[in-house]
């Protein structure tokens, strides 16, 4: 029982990217439990509330995972699914998605909602960087 509590710690943080110098190059998968934490961790946080069934969802999916990849070490990107979150999606009014929030220093500073093209997104989430 004891290595199995053990490998279940370890595998959570290596999941959440543990590690102050450590912004990851791919979005972290959120929840209601690691929210929190995860906006807290990193100075800029953009959050993709999103759910399965939802097609623009889908859209924007591959620019979420580009942007992440360009702007590792500046920003890190979280995707919260809604319908297995409510209780986050709820806190923050998410009441249509896609909806792509920026967080820095753990406040919410910045809302895109819907689906736009990549140069929007990108211009949006650039400005909070360059501050």
């Amino acid at each position: 029982m004891k290595k199995l509590m053990k490998l279940l710690q370890s595998s959570k943080k290596h999941d959440l990217n543990y590690g102050k110098d450590s912004f990851p190059s791919k979005p972290l998968l959120a929840t209601d439990d690691n929210f929190d934490t995860l906006i807290a961790k990193y100075p800029i946080v953009v959050v993709d509330f999103w759910a399965e069934w939802c097609l623009p969802c889908r859209v924007i999916a591959p620019v979420i995972e580009e942007l992440a990849e360009k702007y590792s070490g500046k920003i890190v990107f979280i995707k919260l699914n809604v319908d297995e979150n409510p209780i986050t999606a709820s806190r923050y009014n998410i009441t249509s998605i896609p909806t792509l929030m920026i967080f820095k220093n753990g406040k919410p500073i910045d809302v895109i909602v819907g689906a736009y093209p990549k140069k929007i997104i990108e211009e949006r989430i650039k400005r909070h960087i360059e501050k």
